[in-house]
């Protein structure tokens, strides 16, 4: 059997919802697997139980063939046995301590010589060497992550994890380095659980994906796969995308990208920081349809299609195209009975070129 997490527990709280973890991920190769959801879904209680440092009252916990965690055989592996390294929320620096003072912290059992190469030796993966003597607040919020990230590898860890690492930067600066974390991850090679409520970042991020609301798992996959084939009117709800594909762009012009998707090619903003290959994001509300053959509006895209399906959604009806991709549109229950759209009907999708939200694909 390939080596992997497999989390089957039940955390319960007085006077809210418990929380239910059914999930297994690979440990091998090494992948970024994303909890995924809205604040309160119970995405961080995940992740303290998987770390130690809160117990669930059922069920088991286990990281290849190591059992950290069985209720009924009352089995509990503290933290500091579990050879994890965990970064929190808001990176726990010690406001006393030196770059190099935080990194060292906690590399028990080490002399002081091999203590200082393993400082020296993050210090220079997550490049912060200049920054080794100074206190955490006279550094950036991203070189602050940078810090609090290389403290958590320090001790080797066999699996990293992340609890919302870019929600204490600002908006501007985690669009940089969410791409810069990846690429990090990528380097270390650790097995690594990833917190977050932002789409883009799982996107990036992720190459696994579980979609958490309400204390409950609700769809496991790759990220693209779970945005773009939400299982149900609840996922599609808490992931809150609902059209995202593969696309490369082959030119820009006038601050305007065309990228290819398939055969069909759409219109885009550009970004001078996103190379060819990109995923193609569109919400739904942001998709009018249009009789085939009806003067062409003022969207930059218009695609042809045919009907797939039509989900009832109460006042709003979902309807999905092929477009030479699935492309997803919310449309009313009259423009429904105006359209006179059936499965298999022939009709246009129209869609503004600042609606397309590019973001970089690995």
């Amino acid at each position: 059997m390939a080596a992997e997490i497999a989390l089957n527990f039940q955390k319960t709280f007085v006077g809210r919802a418990s929380i239910t973890a059914q999930l297994r991920c690979a440990l091998d190769p090494p992948s970024v697997t994303i909890l995924f959801g809205p604040s309160g879904s119970g995405k961080t209680t995940i992740l303290r139980c998987l770390a130690g440092l809160e117990q669930p009252e059922e069920g088991t916990i286990s990281v290849g063939e190591e059992l950290w965690f069985d209720a009924a055989n009352r089995v509990t592996v503290p933290p500091q046995a579990r050879r994890l390294g965990y970064m929190a929320q808001d990176y726990a620096l010690f406001p006393n301590y030196t770059v190099e003072g935080n990194i060292a912290y906690g590399l028990t059992g080490l002399s002081a010589q091999e203590k200082k190469a393993r400082v020296d030796e993050v210090l220079h993966l997550l490049q912060i060497e200049s920054m080794a003597q100074q206190n955490p607040t006279q550094l950036s919020g991203g070189q602050q992550q940078r810090v609090a990230l290389a403290r958590a590898i320090a001790r080797r860890p066999r699996l990293l994890l992340l609890d919302e690492p870019l929600s204490a930067l600002d908006t501007p600066m985690r669009a940089r380095l969410c791409k810069d974390l990846r690429t990090l991850l990528t380097q270390l090679a650790i097995p690594s659980v990833v917190v977050t409520h932002d789409w883009t970042e799982a996107l990036v991020l992720g190459d696994h994906m579980a979609v958490i609301d309400n204390g409950r798992m609700l769809q496991t996959g790759t990220p693209q796969d779970v945005f773009s084939r939400p299982i149900n009117a609840e996922v599609a709800h808490v992931v809150g995308i609902e059209t995202v594909v593969q696309g490369t762009i082959t030119e820009v012009r006038d601050e305007l990208a065309t990228v290819q998707i398939g055969t069909v090619t759409v219109t885009a903003l550009a970004s001078p920081h996103f190379g060819p290959d990109v995923f193609v994001c569109l919400r739904a509300e942001d998709v009018t349809l249009e009789l085939t053959g009806s003067a062409d509006t003022s969207a930059r895209n218009h695609l042809k299609g045919t009907v797939q399906t039509i989900i009832s959604l109460g006042a709003l009806v979902q309807v999905t195209l092929d477009c030479g991709f699935l492309l997803t549109a919310l449309i009313t229950q009259s423009a429904l009975r105006e359209l006179n759209l059936r499965l298999g009907s022939a009709i246009r999708a129209a869609f503004k070129a600042g609606a397309v939200h590019l973001i970089p694909r690995r």
